[in-house]
């Protein structure tokens, strides 16, 4: 018998909202995050914009406020997405099997803030001032081990490091593991904070992110002729996942199901995509394969869409070559990084649940910014304002340095 997998709890802390119900209505409100950054040690950077959670306590979401305090804030934002979605869920753990309840929640890059802090004490106190709690801040498995020891869940326990595919693939390996029988349950997804100079400095030296400084809001500009980069953003997106019959044993109520899971490489450049966007294409085929599900089925891409001049091109020609004549006659295809920035490894855990959200509610949440398409960027982006659709399988893609690919592809469940 087929385990299919199914989509009960999410949780997303981002720069448009820190909790899911926020968080949605201010995307189908093509309300941006993006801000000034307000921090006086990189005043003089020069990147000077970001997509910044702001106002938000993390305390709350730790059983020990010590653990807190001693969590990079990469592992507080993912320790609070994974409480709000365990807690959506409405799991009673009492009533499960922990040793089948699995945790993937990974970083693209993990304790980065923790690094540059305790490499400045070594630097210019000693030694001896750098905290032994550094190595397990930093590091990006970290997040997973915490939130399985403050749940208990005994199941298989690990997370990819995939640069800005790194939830896609979390939430992909889990969904595996799920249907081969190693587990019934997964937390799973990703997080991420690098608004620090190291982040700025080498994501801005790479000429990666946007100069719109006096314009913050309109920075984020995916396929747009005008966009000059992608904008740096923090946060953390978290699903729970379980097999079909556990969820409706314990009467869980169920947000879509996800039905299929691609990925691949493009073997081409360290940062840069396939000029083809072959490795995409084959990521979106596969997703398609496993799903079952023909092309004309699918009436809505997430798209990767960063706001960056290769990357548009190349997706958009992608999806093109997936969808053949389909993608410009009906296809829906939206960036909500427009407004939430690129949350990196946080991505697309951020954006699968927009997605389910964008099932649920029958309307896909727009590309903002979008004023003067870029001529090779040539489909239906849905652009300034959100428009109802009747949605009933959906597409995410997230795509990361080193030619890393990963495609959800998720169904509303009609039992």
């Amino acid at each position: 018998m087929e385990r299919r997998v199914v989509i009960t709890g999410m949780g997303v802390v981002s720069p448009v909202g820190t909790d899911l119900e926020t968080f949605w209505a201010n995307l189908i409100a093509g309300k941006s995050g993006i801000s000034r950054i307000d921090k006086p040690e990189l005043a003089d950077y020069d990147c000077k914009i970001a997509g910044i959670v702001r106002d938000f306590d993390v305390v709350p979401y730790f059983s020990n406020p010590k653990d807190a305090r001693r969590a990079d804030p990469f592992t507080q934002l993912g320790m609070a997405a994974s409480a709000m979605a365990i807690r959506d869920s409405g799991i009673d753990f009492d009533k499960v099997d922990r040793d089948r309840f699995g945790c993937m929640v990974g970083s693209g890059i993990g304790g980065l803030v923790t690094l540059e802090t305790q490499h400045e004490n070594l630097l210019t106190r000693s030694p001896s001032r750098v905290s032994p709690f550094t190595i397990p801040m930093m590091i990006a498995n970290i997040l997973s081990g915490m939130v399985a020891m403050e749940y208990d869940l005994r199941g298989p326990n690990f997370c990819i490091v995939t640069a800005c595919a790194t939830s896609n693939h979390n939430i992909g390996e889990a969904w595996r593991m799920i249907k081969f029988g190693d587990a019934d349950a997964f937390v799973a997804g990703g997080s991420e904070s690098t608004i620090c100079p190291m982040g700025l400095a080498g994501f801005g030296n790479m000429k990666a992110l946007s100069m719109r400084n006096d314009d913050p809001e309109r920075a984020s500009r995916p396929f747009d002729v005008d966009r000059d980069g992608f904008v740096m953003g923090e946060g953390a997106g978290v699903v729970v996942l379980e097999e079909l019959e556990h969820a409706k044993a314990r009467g869980a109520r169920i947000y879509a199901e996800l039905i299929g899971y691609g990925v691949s490489a493009d073997a081409y450049h360290l940062t840069s995509p396939h000029p083809e966007g072959d490795g995409a294409r084959r990521c979106m085929e596969m997703a398609l394969k496993h799903a079952q599900v023909n092309r004309e089925e699918v009436e809505y891409v997430n798209a990767h869409g960063t706001s960056t001049g290769l990357g548009d091109v190349c997706e958009t020609k992608a999806i093109k070559n997936v969808f053949g004549d389909y993608a410009k006659n009906g296809l829906l295809v939206s960036s909500t990084k427009s407004m939430t920035g690129h949350l990196l490894g946080a991505a697309g855990g951020v954006e699968l649940a927009a997605c389910v959200l964008a099932i649920r509610d029958g309307i896909v949440p727009p590309t903002i910014n979008l004023d003067q398409p870029d001529p090779l960027c040539d489909l239906d982006y849905v652009p300034h304002v959100a428009r109802e659709a009747k949605l009933r399988r959906v597409l995410s893609n997230s795509f990361g340095f080193g030619g890393h690919n990963a495609s959800l592809l998720i169904e509303k469940f009609e039992g």
